[in-house]
């Protein structure tokens, strides 16, 4: 059985680095590219559709950096707890960007910095497994200390919503890639990585048109 890997702590960061930029080039591109149309004389009649790039690529970047500032980050939230009020926020922020719905259906509780961005990055992975739109959806069952965190997954096949397991990504959870990790695979290789620290096991799996992913504490 292959060995979990291991990377130094300057890789892991830069492979977070690299991941938030490639979520940032196409938003902040976007703002930039009508701006320039919104600059140049000649393509006046184009203005209105300039702005409304702009409004739509600045929500984008917005809520793509403070979903990673939670998911990826230190964040500036004190304490050693993170308020489950604050992660539905930033949730809804970027599933409004999304192109999946998103159920909330966890009360109002307290949980340790890294279960909670571990739940964060669990919802990037139960976005990714609907890429055509579908509802994601989050709950936690269990006593303080030993949550159980679900995120589900459904599409509507009328709408073409197609249900997929995202490629690579049980060898990268569980830390056992075959080619190794790189920026693309680093953030469920991340997940994998907050679930170990916290004492969780990972189970993932697709079922009759149903992504579940489910961390729960390790035996």
């Amino acid at each position: 059985m292959a060995d979990i890997i291991e990377l130094e702590a300057n890789d892991l960061a830069a492979m977070l680095c690299s991941r938030v930029c490639h979520d940032l080039i196409n938003p902040v591109g976007a703002v930039n590219n009508g701006l320039q149309t919104l600059a140049d004389p000649e393509q006046a009649a184009m203005a209105d559709f300039a702005k409304e790039m702009v409004a739509n690529a600045a929500q984008q970047a917005q809520a793509k950096l403070e979903f990673a500032r939670l998911a990826f980050g230190a964040s500036s939230t004190a304490g050693t707890e993170f308020d489950s009020r604050e992660c539905e926020r930033v949730a809804r922020i970027l599933f409004e960007v999304e192109k999946a719905d998103i159920d909330w259906q966890i009360t109002p509780m307290f949980l340790p910095k890294n279960k909670a961005k571990l739940l964060m990055n669990m919802l990037l992975i139960g976005a990714a497994s609907v890429p055509r739109g579908g509802v994601v959806t989050a709950s936690i069952t269990g006593e303080a200390g030993s949550e159980v965190m679900t995120v589900s997954a459904t599409g509507d096949p009328e709408k073409k919503q197609k249900v997929l397991m995202p490629m690579g990504v049980e060898d990268l959870l569980h830390g056992k890639p075959e080619e190794g990790v790189d920026a693309r695979g680093i953030q469920p290789f991340y997940t994998g990585l907050l679930a170990r620290m916290s004492n969780m096991g990972l189970d993932i799996s697709l079922n009759d048109g149903v992504f579940t992913f489910i961390a729960k504490p390790s035996a």
